[in-house]
């Protein structure tokens, strides 16, 4: 049994063995003719690819000739057309040899020309310079004749000729001056008392001054205690809250509001009537009815800047210059209500256009807005013109109604007739009797230095403010100051008033001139 066993073992390792050989003499032959086919087909592929190159080379010869022989035509072309171009240059280039000649042969001609009269322009001017000089020697001889014969000098002659020219045109200057001023003053006098008399007659506005405090009435003087609370605390919260100065003094029954803001100082009116009327004085009902009349007064703002626009027929004005013209009414100047000053300044300059043949509804604009400033001059640093000025530019007013607004008061020269209507229109009505009043101090001022400028010229002995500041006289010395220097005179004193002083209306500069002779009989 184990023999089998073991015979059965080796039978099996014999074909184990064997199996494995012969896979071995199989794979063996295998690649042998794997490799064989590969070298057939490396072989059938170099055959392939020297063919390809041969071919390729040969494809690379012809294509050769035929670029060399295509350069080589190229370059004959070129070359002819290279000789062509050469040559049609130099043609060119002689002709404008020949064209350089001809000009090299007319300019000798002229420098030729110019020698010559160079040479008899020379020969003349020596000619003419010895006949300066005799002339020159003539001129001196004759000089010293009439030196001789006269008596006087060169130089003395030519100064009494000066001065005798000099009083002839000064004499002739006044005398046209005085001429052409009183022609162009009777024709402007009478054109502009028409039509000024006409613009006033049909704008009939009342003018009543107002002052720059209000004064607040009370039922009696222990009201007074009441405003001002325990401890001062009411007066306190009104003044806190209103921004209002409230005088409580000896004056019976009656308190007065003091403020630079004249919207505050009506708010603070407003409220204090009614906490009187109410009786309840105390902090909370005082902020209650400031709030109240705070209210209020905004309200009429906006309604007398509607008003203000409905009565002077404007259109499309923004709501936010309405507000400021609203505010206006509570506004005053030398104690004139500017919102009634300006409508008023509106319908005197939209007349006048009119009369005038010009658009009335841009004067009437640039009326209505020249002291648009005095809205909030309190509250922005800048003369009124210069924050109406701005004021109209933000809000895309026409170049017309700024021109006018900036030109009203003379900060600028005015160049249309919008704006010289309404620098007249504003004059009118600051000046018409009651529309204005100032303090004494102010008042006195203004005459005191319209004296002071006409005495700052030569030969004005003394002079005297009269008729309010409307005129003044000026007493002139004879000896200095003759008739024609007079006019002269009278005009520089009025441009320097013009310069220096800002009045309303015009002023009358009159200037005497005399001579007296006195003796006595014994």
């Amino acid at each position: 049994m184990p023999n089998i066993v073991m015979n059965i073992l080796f039978c099996a390792a014999g074909l184990i063995v064997g199996s494995i050989i012969a896979g071995i003499i199989a794979f063996k032959l295998g690649v042998s003719h794997r490799k064989k086919v590969a070298e057939n087909t490396i072989g059938s592929a170099e055959a392939e690819a020297k063919r390809i190159v041969s071919e390729a080379l040969n494809a690379a010869e012809s294509k050769k000739k035929e670029m060399l022989l295509e350069a080589k035509d190229e370059i004959h072309r070129q070359r002819l057309e290279m000789e062509r171009e050469i040559k049609e240059r130099r043609v060119d280039i002689q002709r404008q040899e020949r064209r350089l000649q001809q000009k090299e042969e007319t300019l000798d001609r002229k420098i030729e020309n110019y020698e010559k009269k160079e040479e008899e322009i020379e020969k003349k001017q020596k000619e003419v310079e010895a006949l300066l000089a005799d002339a020159e020697r003539l001129k001196k001889e004759q000089f010293e004749k009439l030196e001789i014969i006269s008596g006087f000098t060169a130089e003395q002659a030519k100064e009494h000729l000066l001065k005798i020219l000099e009083n002839e045109l000064t004499h002739d200057k006044a005398r046209k001056i005085s001429e052409v001023e009183a022609q162009f003053r009777e024709e402007a006098d009478q054109r502009a008392r028409n039509l000024i008399t006409h613009a006033i007659q049909r704008c009939a506005v009342d003018q009543v001054t107002e002052t720059t405090i209000s004064v607040v009435p009370l039922p009696n003087d222990e009201m007074k205690g009441r405003i001002i609370g325990r401890e001062g605390r009411n007066i306190r919260a009104i003044e806190t809250l209103t921004g209002v100065d409230l005088i409580i003094d000896d004056t019976p029954e009656a308190i007065t509001l003091s403020s630079f803001d004249p919207v505050r100082r009506e708010i603070a009116r407003i409220a204090l009537e009614r906490l009187i009327s109410d009786g309840r004085i105390h902090p909370a009902r005082i902020e209650e009815m400031v709030e109240r009349a705070r209210r209020e007064v905004e309200a009429t703002i906006k309604q007398e800047g509607e008003r203000a626009v409905f009565e002077t027929g404007l259109h499309g004005i923004s709501p936010e210059i309405m507000k400021l013209l609203g505010r206006l009414h509570y506004r005053t100047s030398y104690g004139q209500n500017v919102l009634n000053h300006s409508m008023e300044v509106a319908f005197l300059a939209g007349i006048m256009a009119s009369e005038l043949g010009i658009d009335p509804v841009i004067a009437r604009r640039a009326g209505l807005l020249h002291d648009i400033g005095k809205a909030v001059d309190h509250e922005i640093e800048g003369s009124h013109v210069e924050i109406g000025v701005d004021i109209a530019k933000k809000f895309k007013e026409s170049e017309a109604v700024i021109h006018a607004i900036q030109a009203h008061h003379g900060d600028v020269e005015p160049k249309t007739i919008v704006a010289c209507l309404v620098q007249a229109a504003d004059a009118i009505s600051a000046a018409r009797p009651g529309a204005r009043r100032e303090n004494l101090e102010s008042y006195i001022k203004r005459l005191e230095k319209l004296e002071e400028i006409a005495n700052q010229f030569e030969g004005v002995e003394r002079s005297f403010a009269i008729q309010a500041g409307r005129e003044v006289r000026i007493i002139v010395r004879p000896e200095i100051i003759n008739d024609d220097q007079m006019v002269i005179l009278a005009r520089e004193i009025a441009k320097k008033i013009e310069g220096n002083l800002e009045y309303p209306g015009q002023i009358k500069v009159n200037l005497i001139r005399e001579n007296r002779a006195v003796d006595y009989a014994k």
